[in-house]
């Protein structure tokens, strides 16, 4: 079956559609008002080997803080229904992605149990227009969202963009690891529980 989901998500504060296709090309199409977050929705994308579209309109006049955690809402619901019962997937991911002086390590545990643990620092307050505090919401709004446990870990780094670029990119890298099929699973849910 195709793993796929579409996803409409209206706010008093935003309005998203987004589109996931786990078995992509690495295909993205994404518009959020933010050239930033857009870059690194674009990079998870690429790097994920997942077929992304995203429009977002939001509340921009005040900050960007809604559209950033909403998006990451979204694309994390969609990641769960995408997934459906993960029957056959491998579960677990990590990379450690280096960008320059930045090094960054992603593990991922798509276990039916949210938790972001976040190891991750900015020198710089904003990357461009937007705050780098940002990062950290909308990793833990997809995670939660996704039911996915998620560390990020900085090993090194300086430059913002680098630091950021590395940790979008490090987490594209285990979420594809994680939800490949596994020819040695079969159909099976990879856990003692039977179920994730």
């Amino acid at each position: 079956m195709p793993r796929t989901a579409t996803i409409t998500r209206v706010t008093s504060e935003t309005d998203i559609a987004l589109s996931l296709n786990l078995d992509g090309t690495g295909k993205a199409e994404v518009a959020t008002g933010i050239g930033f977050l857009d870059h690194m929705l674009t990079a998870l994308a690429r790097h994920g080997l997942f077929d992304l579209t995203v429009q977002a309109k939001g509340d921009l006049h005040i900050d960007f803080h809604h559209t950033t955690e909403d998006v990451g809402i979204v694309l994390g619901m969609a990641f769960a229904r995408a997934l459906g019962d993960k029957r056959g997937i491998r579960r677990f991911g990590q990379a450690l992605l280096p960008m320059d002086e930045a090094l960054v390590e992603a593990a991922v545990d798509i276990s039916g149990r949210p938790f972001l643990a976040w190891n991750v620092s900015f020198e710089q307050p904003k990357i461009g227009e937007m705050d780098t505090e940002l990062f950290e919401e909308f990793f833990r709004a997809f995670a939660f969202n996704g039911l996915i446990t998620l560390h990020l870990t900085q090993r090194t780094g300086r430059n913002a963009h680098h630091v950021a670029e590395a940790s979008f990119k490090a987490a594209a890298r285990a979420l594809r690891m994680a939800v490949e099929p596994d020819a040695r699973v079969g159909d099976a849910i990879p856990s003692t529980k039977g179920s994730l």
